[in-house]
C-alpha cells in the first residue's frame, strides 16, 4: 500500500473493506467501526466538519487515487474537488459551484437522470462510461464515473460523491480492438475479390471511420498477379467498394489515379499516410472529382493505406472521418496497417481462387464437346448452368454403328482444375470404350475400373498434397438408343433416373436400377434396363434431382414443351432455374426418331459356300434400290462378301446379313459363335487370311459387337445419300 499515510480500500458498491491504522488515528474511527461502512458516511463527516475533518483530510483520502474526487450537494452542484488528477490538462479546476454535468460537457438530461437515481435509491452506479468534452481540450475524452450517495447520520441524504477516471485510452483501445475483430471475423470468408472489399467497408464503417473506399488494381480482380511496387502511373484501378455519403466515382468504374496525390504516393512506396484534409490542400486540385466528394461529405481527416503483400501492390483503402468524428491520430496508422494486411491476404486468396477457377473453367470448356454430335435419328439439346466455380459435370453424344447413338452424362464430385482433369480423363475413356462397341453395362464397368485406378493414384499422392485427402467419386449414366428397333438400353451409376415424355403427353421416370458410383467402395454390377422409345419421345438426363416428382416443375415444363423445339425447352427450363445456381446443373435432352423401314434390309443366309453369292446379289439389288453409285456399291459388295465368308468359315448358324443406310452404309453379319475375329497380315504366298485386312482397308470403320447369343461383325462405309 502507498506510504504510511491514511488509506482505505473501497469495494465497487462503496463499502469499506480495509482500513489502515493511520486512517483510524486521523479520522477517529476504529477498524471495526469503519469496515463495512459506506464511504458516503465518511464523506458526510468531512462535509459536516465532524471530529475536525477538513478539506485536507478529504484530499488525504483521495491522494493515492488516479481518479478525480467530486463532492456534490443534493442539487448536483460541485462543493469540493480533489484527486491526483487535478491540474492535468484534461481536468477542469475551477468548477466549484457549477453543475456537475456541465463541468465535463455531458448530456445534461441523461446524466442528471443517473445522478438523481442514485440520490433516490442509494444504489451506487459504478464504472459508468461517458463521452465528455472538457473545456480547453480540443478532443473528446471518455470518463468512467462512479456515483455514491452521501448519507448524513442525522439529516439523511446530503449529496453525492462522484469519482471520475479518465479512460480515454482504454476506450479507444477497445474500439480499435473491436474494429480489428470485426475485420478478422467478417473479411476473408468470401472467395471473391469484390465481396472481400465490400466486407471490409462494412467492417470499418461506422466503427472506425465515416467513409471507406476500396480501390483494387483491375487485373487483380481477374486473378492476375499483382505488380511489384512502385506501381506504374498508368495502372488502372477498379473502385471495388464504397460506404459513406458521397462517392467520387461509381462503384465498378475503372480509372487511372492522378499523379501527385497521397493515393498515387501510397502505391509508389506502400507506406500508409495520415492526411489532414483542408480546402487549400495542393493534392485536391489534382483530383477534382474526389475533392468535390470530400467537400460534400464534410471529411476532415484521411488515412490512405496500401493493400500489399510481399511487396506486391493489390490496391489501397481510403478511410475518412467527417463532421463531428474525431480526427485520426498517429496511433491509428498501426490499426490501419493491421486491417489492410488482413484484407490484402484475403484479397490474395480470393485472387488465387479466381485464377484457379478461370483456369478450371477454361480447361473444362476445352474438354467438353463444343457441339453435340449430329445424328439423323436423335435431336440433341443441352442446358448447362455452371454455378460457382468449375464443376465436373459433362455429357457426350457418340454415334455408334447400325444407327445407334450413345448418350452419356456424368458428374465428377468437386470443383477446380483437378476435377476438370478427371472429367477429361473419363471422357477420353468413354470414347475409347465406345469404339469397342461394348454393351452399356460392360462399358460402365470398364469405366468404373478406370475411375478406381485414378482414385488409387490420388490416394498414393504425398500426404502434403491437397488432393491426397480429397476422395474421387463420380456418377454416370449411359443410354444407347437403337433407331432400328426403337429401343433404348440404359445403365446408371449414382445419378438420378432418366425422364421420358412420350408423344401422347404421358411422362414418367424410367426406373433404372442404381449401380454404385464410379470409384466408390462398392463393386456391385451395373444392371441395364431396356425400354421402348417410340418416335417423337423425349429422353431427359440430368446430374441432379431436377426431374424427381418432388421437384416436378422441370418435368411439367418438359411435358408442356413436347411440341416445341428442344432449344426452346432448354431456355424455358433455364428461366425456371434462374434462382437455383448454387451448384452446377446439366440437363441433356434427346428427341428420338425411328429409322424408316425401307432403310434397313435383313436376310438370313445358309452356312454353306453359296452364302457369299447370295449375300452379294441381295446387296446389289438393295443398293440399286437405294440409288447408291456403282463404285460405292461394288466396294460394299466386296466387304459383304468377306464378312459372310468369314462367318461361314469360322462362325455358327444362324447367319444373318443386315444393311442399314443412315448417314453411313453399315454392313453387318451376325452368327452364333462367340469367338473373336482378328486382323492378320497374310504373306505373299498365303492363299487366305486377308478377309479382315481387306475390310479394314476399304471400310471407314469396322468392329465386333457381342450379344447374349452371338456376335455381329460390322463395317461402316461412306455412302452418297439417295436422291
Amino acid at each position: 500500500m502507498p506510504g504510511e499515510g491514511p488509506f482505505m480500500l473501497v469495494a465497487q458498491d462503496g463499502r469499506v473493506i480495509e482500513w489502515s491504522a493511520a486512517a483510524e488515528e486521523t479520522l477517529g474511527w476504529t477498524a471495526q467501526e469503519a469496515v463495512g461502512r459506506h464511504i458516503g458516511e465518511l464523506v458526510a463527516r468531512a462535509v459536516d466538519g465532524e471530529r475536525g475533518w477538513t478539506s485536507a483530510v478529504l484530499e488525504a483520502l483521495s491522494a493515492c487515487s488516479p481518479m478525480i474526487f467530486h463532492v456534490l450537494d443534493a442539487d448536483l452542484r460541485v462543493l469540493r474537488l480533489g484527486g491526483a488528477s487535478v491540474g492535468r490538462p484534461a481536468c477542469p479546476v475551477s468548477v466549484t459551484g457549477g453543475m456537475f454535468p456541465e463541468v465535463y460537457g455531458l448530456a445534461a438530461l441523461a446524466e442528471e437522470k443517473v445522478a438523481r437515481g442514485v440520490l433516490r435509491s442509494g444504489e451506487p452506479v459504478v464504472d459508468h462510461v461517458v463521452r465528455a468534452c472538457v473545456p480547453g481540450d480540443p478532443r473528446a475524452r471518455h470518463y468512467s464515473l462512479s456515483y455514491i450517495r452521501v448519507d448524513n447520520l442525522h439529516d439523511g441524504v446530503r449529496g453525492l460523491v462522484v469519482l471520475a477516471l479518465d479512460v480515454t485510452d482504454r476506450v479507444r483501445a477497445v474500439q480499435r480492438l473491436t474494429v480489428l475483430e470485426a475485420v478478422r471475423d467478417g473479411v476473408g470468408e468470401q472467395l471473391d475479390v469484390i465481396a472481400v472489399c465490400r466486407a471490409l467497408t462494412d467492417a470499418v464503417v461506422p466503427g472506425f471511420c465515416g467513409v471507406a473506399v476500396v480501390e483494387v488494381i483491375d487485373g487483380v480482380v481477374r486473378g492476375e498477379d499483382p505488380p511489384l511496387a512502385p506501381v506504374e502511373g498508368d495502372v488502372q484501378l477498379l473502385r471495388a467498394a464504397f460506404r459513406g455519403v458521397v462517392s467520387a466515382h461509381p462503384v465498378g468504374e475503372v480509372s487511372r489515379l492522378p499523379d501527385a496525390t497521397p493515393f498515387s504516393r501510397v502505391l509508389t512506396d506502400l507506406r500508409p499516410r495520415l492526411v489532414r484534409v483542408t480546402h487549400d490542400a495542393l493534392w485536391l486540385s489534382a483530383d477534382p472529382a474526389r475533392a468535390a466528394a470530400i467537400a460534400q461529405s464534410d471529411a476532415h481527416s484521411l488515412i490512405v493505406a496500401p493493400l500489399a503483400l510481399r511487396g506486391q501492390a493489390m490496391g489501397m483503402v481510403s478511410f475518412y472521418r467527417r463532421g463531428s468524428e474525431e480526427p485520426f491520430e498517429e496511433r491509428d496508422l498501426d490499426l490501419t496497417a493491421d486491417v489492410c494486411a488482413h484484407a490484402a491476404l484475403s484479397i490474395d486468396n480470393a485472387r488465387r481462387f479466381a485464377r484457379e477457377r478461370t483456369i478450371a473453367a477454361t480447361l473444362k470448356r476445352r474438354l467438353l464437346p463444343q457441339q453435340p454430335a449430329a445424328t439423323s435419328t436423335v435431336d440433341i439439346a443441352r442446358l448447362h448452368l455452371p454455378g460457382p466455380g468449375a464443376g465436373g459435370a459433362w455429357f457426350d453424344v457418340i454415334e455408334l454403328s447400325g444407327a445407334r447413338t450413345a448418350l452419356v452424362l456424368g458428374d465428377v464430385a468437386g470443383r477446380g482444375v483437378a476435377t476438370a482433369t478427371v472429367m477429361g480423363q473419363l471422357r477420353t475413356v468413354i470414347h475409347s470404350l465406345a469404339a469397342l462397341d461394348l454393351q452399356p453395362d460392360e462399358l460402365m464397368a470398364r469405366l468404373s475400373d478406370t475411375a478406381t485406378r485414378l482414385a488409387g493414384e490420388r490416394a498414393a499422392l504425398p500426404a502434403g498434397d491437397s488432393l491426397h485427402a480429397e476422395p474421387l467419386t463420380a456418377g454416370c449414366l449411359i443410354a444407347v438408343y437403337d433407331a432400328v428397333d426403337q429401343h433404348c438400353t440404359i445403365v446408371r451409376a449414382g445419378l438420378s433416373d432418366p425422364y421420358v415424355v412420350y408423344p401422347d403427353g404421358r411422362a414418367a421416370l424410367v426406373p433404372v436400377p442404381e449401380g454404385p458410383v464410379l470409384a466408390g467402395p462398392c463393386h456391385a454390377p451395373f444392371p441395364a434396363t431396356t425400354v421402348e422409345l417410340p418416335e417423337g419421345t423425349t429422353l431427359a438426363l440430368n446430374n441432379e434431382d431436377l426431374l424427381m416428382p418432388a421437384t416436378g416443375q422441370v418435368g411439367a415444363l418438359l411435358v408442356a414443351g413436347a411440341e416445341d423445339s428442344l432449344d426452346e425447352v432448354c431456355d424455358t427450363v433455364a428461366y425456371a432455374l434462374r434462382d437455383r445456381d448454387e451448384s452446377e446443373k446439366l440437363l441433356l435432352l434427346a428427341r428420338v426418331k425411328a429409322l424408316p423401314a425401307d432403310r434397313v434390309m435383313i436376310i438370313t443366309l445358309p452356312t454353306r459356300n453359296e452364302a457369299a453369292p447370295l449375300a452379294r446379289a441381295a446387296t446389289r439389288r438393295q443398293l440399286a434400290a437405294w440409288n447408291i453409285p456403282e463404285e460405292e456399291a461394288f466396294t460394299a459388295e466386296l466387304v459383304v462378301s468377306e464378312l459372310v465368308g468369314n462367318a461361314v468359315r469360322y462362325g455358327a448358324a444362324p447367319l444373318q446379313l443386315r444393311l442399314v443406310l443412315d448417314r453411313h452404309l453399315t454392313c453387318e453379319v451376325y452368327d452364333a459363335a462367340q469367338c473373336a475375329p482378328h486382323l492378320k497380315h497374310a504373306r505373299t504366298v498365303d492363299e487366305d487370311g486377308r478377309g479382315l485386312f481387306i475390310i479394314a482397308s476399304l471400310a471407314d470403320n469396322w468392329g465386333t459387337r457381342y450379344g447374349p447369343d452371338g456376335k455381329t461383325v460390322w463395317a461402316q462405309l461412306s455412302a452418297s445419300q439417295p436422291s
